[in-house]
């Protein structure tokens, strides 16, 4: 089967020949129909790949931490050793696909059938890849009237959904949302979806348009001109709560947040930007910081993502898997009021120019936001009718 990986040590892409997965106990395999490339996510992912050792020591110095405390239990050489081993590893790339169920793993019989489609999520699992095995806990079944390539989309609204649940927001609210990447883009749909007054920020004019398609009230450069205007569409209170989506290595997002929040405010970081925040305005405000546990409750717990453990719903309500699961039913074209994703995707490419895809994800030389990548078909004789989209 065909896959992309990337090298650890030089940051090559490739697409690439390797052994097809089999199913496993608590799994299913599942043919990839599509995938999202997540611009920002791969795209970091990929531009550190491609840093020199010194490079990758200098971004990442929790690692070189970690090295240093092996390299006295075990000496340099060993460690070294061990370094150079991870670093050859190939990398896979991808995190959010949806496709065909081809084999149902054991446990998993009367729940799954082959021939269902689901939705994916989970780096090294929900790969750029032709087949995929996946657990439980990182699959939802997607309703007959939603497309492949929409579905697709079901992990990053994962993310912008448990983002949206931590601002904590209700009925007349108004949030901010700054930067307006994917995340924040699908951040603006829930929040608007949930009777939510929401004013998005960013710097580039065709997603502050594209805001206001998904619903924004208003859509306003991050610059303190604006602020007074956050305060004239507030009444002068100031935003209940500020989703801090954008992606940049300065702290600007959270001072601009300080600016605009009302007194006791919520600012919840899920995009990844500079962490200094403005002390005294924070303070002087009550302001209360919230970093979003990527696709919700359950996400880097081994027992429930790996093992399938279920966590009691009166406890945990929406867990990573709810949190798909409800992605793809507000995706449903029945709806009156639904999760459009398909202004969301500039450009779509087959798998087998996924090199291509990436050079335009990580080039800068095009304007983009969401990228999917298409699949061969394979073998249909399972797959279930799609209802048309007018």
């Amino acid at each position: 089967m065909k896959q992309i990986i990337q090298s650890r040590k030089s940051g090559k892409l490739a697409l690439k020949d390797v052994p097809a997965p089999k199913v496993r106990g608590g799994c299913l395999l599942v043919r990839t129909r599509a995938s999202l490339i997540s611009a920002g996510t791969e795209r970091m992912v990929v531009d550190f790949a491609r840093k020199s050792l010194a490079g990758k020591a200098q971004a990442r110095p929790d690692l070189v931490k970690k090295v240093l405390e092996k390299a006295k239990k075990e000496g340099l050489v060993n460690t070294w050793k061990a370094v150079m081993a991870r670093l050859d590893e190939p990398l896979p790339l991808g995190y959010s696909a949806a496709g065909d169920v081809i084999a149902v793993g054991a446990g998993l019989e009367g729940e799954f059938a082959v021939g269902d489609r689901v939705a994916m999520a989970g780096a090294g699992i929900a790969n750029h890849s032709e087949l995929n095995t996946v657990p439980r806990n990182l699959v939802a079944k997607i309703p007959t009237d939603v497309p492949d390539e929409e579905a697709c989309y079901a992990t990053l609204g994962a993310i912008a959904m448990h983002a949206v649940r931590n601002a904590n927001a209700t009925l007349g609210d108004v949030v901010a949302v700054i930067g307006c990447g994917l995340v924040g883009q699908l951040a603006i749909r829930f929040l608007t979806l949930a009777g939510v007054r929401v004013i998005a920020f960013d710097y580039a004019d065709d997603r502050l348009d594209l805001a206001r398609r998904m619903g924004a009230e208003a859509a306003l450069t991050p610059e303190n001109t604006n602020i007074d205007a956050v305060y004239r569409l507030t009444g002068g209170l100031g935003v209940d709560a500020i989703v801090n989506a954008a992606a940049t290595d300065s702290s600007a997002p959270f001072e601009f947040a300080a600016a605009i929040a009302r007194d006791r405010a919520r600012v919840v970081m899920v995009g990844l930007t500079g962490t200094t925040f403005p002390y005294a305005a924070f303070m002087q405000k009550e302001l209360n910081i919230i970093v979003s546990r990527s696709y919700g409750p359950g996400r880097y717990d081994s027992d429930f993502e790996q093992r399938g453990q279920k966590y009691p719903e009166g406890w945990v309500r929406w867990t990573e898997t709810a949190n798909l699961r409800e992605t793809l039913r507000l995706m449903q074209s029945e709806r009156p009021v639904r999760l459009d994703v398909s202004a969301l995707t500039s450009h779509k490419f087959k798998l087998d120019d996924a090199e291509n895809a990436y050079a335009l994800v990580t080039g800068g030389t095009e304007r983009h936001l969401g990228v999917v990548l298409t699949y061969p078909d394979g073998d249909d004789k399972n797959r279930p009718p799609m209802i048309s989209r007018k």
